[in-house]
């Protein structure tokens, strides 16, 4: 069971986490979450339950992987968490789409630079995914959707909503804008509201870390500059908020 004492690092380093074909380990806590990651097609490695009340879906993950039990206290030595789930489950990365692969069959996506946090990355998926967005596209700086804590997040739709990373995201700005794609760059000076955006065209979405914003690379690379309009003195929403407003704001009517 050494396999869920493992930190992030240890369940996929850099080096995988930036591999496109998929490489290294990821973990899914709680019976939805892991259940997520069976319907998306993730494979599983090896599970720990609850002895005592273990969640019906640890009878499909016996069925594949060796599934051990323990009592709350054993789990949580094991995996180091204070109140371990009913079910953890540790999977392999899937492979995952380039950004141009993404552009093919996607008409709304949302871009993120800079944003290391993984609970905003969770937040950023679960709103995307909900709104009826199509995808994300990440930059090598920005938070891994698969880490613990935006799997948690996002409850696990991180498995299944495609994401793809970027080395480089005015570089990518430019090939989806030459895709057919309106970039809209989220930003407290924009020109416009994103009420003054028509949301019959491909849209993409960009957002950047909360106190610098987007870069001037970035920033370049849009098509426009759209703003959320605020009150009492206050500059800025939560990125995961304001992406929450932009994803509803524009999205397919």
């Amino acid at each position: 069971m050494a396999i869920f004492r493992r930190n992030e690092r240890g369940l996929s380093n850099r080096v995988q986490r930036r591999d496109d074909r998929g490489d290294g380990w990821f973990v899914a806590e709680g019976d939805l979450v892991v259940e997520r990651a069976l319907a998306a097609g993730c494979q599983p490695v090896s599970a720990l339950v609850d002895h005592r009340r273990p969640p019906p879906v640890a009878l499909r993950l016996a069925e594949q992987v060796p599934v051990y039990a323990g009592g709350e206290h054993v789990r949580a030595m094991v995996t180091q968490l204070g109140v371990p789930s009913a079910v953890i489950a540790v999977f392999r990365r899937p492979a995952r789409a380039t950004v141009a692969q993404l552009a093919e069959r996607a008409d709304r996506i949302v871009v993120v630079e800079a944003v290391d946090n993984p609970a905003n990355i969770g937040a950023i998926v679960r709103n995307a995914a909900g709104l009826g967005w199509d995808g994300l596209v990440l930059d090598v700086t920005s938070a891994d959707p698969l880490s613990r804590r935006s799997m948690r997040v996002s409850m696990g739709h991180a498995v299944a909503f495609p994401h793809a990373r970027t080395r480089n995201v005015a570089e990518s700005l430019r090939m989806l804008a030459a895709a057919g794609f309106v970039v809209v760059a989220l930003t407290p000076d924009g020109d416009i509201g994103l009420d003054d955006i028509a949301v019959s065209q491909r849209l993409v979405v960009c957002v950047g870390a909360e106190r610098v914003g987007l870069s001037t690379a970035a920033l370049g690379a849009s098509t426009l500059r759209a703003r959320i309009p605020m009150h009492g003195g206050v500059d800025s929403l939560n990125v995961a908020a304001a992406t929450a407003i932009a994803c509803h704001a524009l999205r397919r009517r």
